[in-house]
């Protein structure tokens, strides 16, 4: 179980150029925290630094339980769940072969059930999901991508621009999942232009703007989007 994910001085670079500047943040389980900021402004790379994918250039990131820090390497990437830019399925492969390949990798017990569990709560079509993954819609590999993110039930859960690709019902379906999994105790970030979906949810704001962490709060009940939408134009434009 993972209580808190606690960021101390994370600073990044790559050669002359500063991606991140000394960010100090913390999140919360069962919060979700909307990461906002314009291209460029670091939150890419932070939410890679915290998948562990990326190594920090200096600063940490502690991975709380209670008071106990847990050690790093494969057993704590399995308490963290990503979606990336990169979907990381395979194109051969089916959305259910693609899952049950994951659930492998990641000891998933009774890996099919919970597949095929995701791929409804996702709403992916029975038919979609025995066709390889190339065959697929931008919306379509992301629904995928969502459910192989979260396949091993992660106690940490980074989204970055979940919602690119979606209708109205993909986004509806990716909203009702996403709370869910903050309801069950989830650590969520959120990477994403598209304030309108995390209206409601959101109540954990920090933006970034050129590598620093320009504004962060927290609010019970979540932040309506015209508060997303202000905040984000008073900090980050």
């Amino acid at each position: 179980m993972i209580d808190a994910v606690v960021i101390r001085g994370l600073t990044k670079r790559y050669g002359h150029q500063r991606a991140l500047a000394g960010i100090d943040l913390e999140l919360r389980s069962g919060s979700m925290c909307a990461l906002l900021g314009p291209n460029g402004a670091g939150k890419s790379t932070l939410i890679g630094i915290v998948s562990t994918l990326v190594r920090a250039s200096a600063g940490e990131v502690a991975y709380r339980a209670g008071r106990t820090s847990l050690p790093g390497g494969s057993r704590l990437r399995r308490l963290i769940g990503i979606l990336a830019h990169d979907s990381f399925l395979y194109g051969e492969l089916t959305a259910e072969e693609n899952l049950r390949l994951y659930g492998e990798l990641y000891g998933v017990a009774d890996a099919d059930r919970r597949a095929a569990a995701l791929l409804d709560e996702v709403s992916l079509e029975g038919e979609a999901r025995r066709r390889p993954v190339r065959t697929y819609s931008r919306g379509m590999v992301q629904r995928v991508a969502l459910a192989r993110a979260m396949l091993h039930d992660p106690r940490v859960l980074l989204l970055d621009e979940p919602f690119t690709g979606l209708d109205r019902s993909g986004s509806a379906a990716l909203a009702r999942t996403l709370a869910g999994a903050v309801a069950r105790g989830c650590v969520m970030v959120v990477v994403t232009h598209d304030l309108e979906a995390l209206a409601g949810m959101a109540d954990h704001v920090a933006v970034l703007r050129r590598g620093k962490l320009e504004y962060e709060a927290r609010q019970a009940g979540g932040y309506s989007y015209a508060e997303l939408k202000e905040l984000y134009h008073r900090h980050a434009d």
